[in-house]
């Protein structure tokens, strides 16, 4: 089995900065892609960023410009750099990832971190 384990989420006032991070770890062969999604109540899960292997990005539009993802493959750890958060980034963020493990091709989902941004 794979696991993941997001920290770095709370509270933080509109302008300010958090940092979240997500490692992997268990039967992990190589992972294609890891990501943050979030969902905020009463609206559906969205994706925030999403890293490949090779470094490409991709970036929710309501984030680009603000947010940065980054990985480190060695660690089998993801990163979100959240910058000039608003009130509406408010959500429980979760991390994904997506890749060969030694039973086979797996998309796993960390628990969740919140996120609170108070106006």
């Amino acid at each position: 089995q794979v696991q993941l384990v997001e920290s770095g989420g709370g509270l933080v006032q509109a302008g300010g900065s958090l940092r979240l991070s997500c490692e992997a770890s268990g039967s992990i062969v190589f992972i294609n892609s890891m990501g943050w999604y979030r969902q905020a109540p009463g609206k559906q899960r969205e994706l925030v960023a999403a890293i490949t292997s090779g470094g490409s990005t991709n970036y929710g539009d309501s984030v680009k410009g603000r947010f940065t993802i980054s990985r480190s493959n060695a660690k089998n750890t993801v990163y979100l750099q959240m910058n000039s958060l608003k009130p509406e980034d408010t959500a429980v963020y979760y991390c994904n990832a997506r890749g060969q493990t030694t039973q086979g091709y797996r998309e796993v989902w960390g628990q969740g971190t919140l996120v609170t941004v108070s106006s």
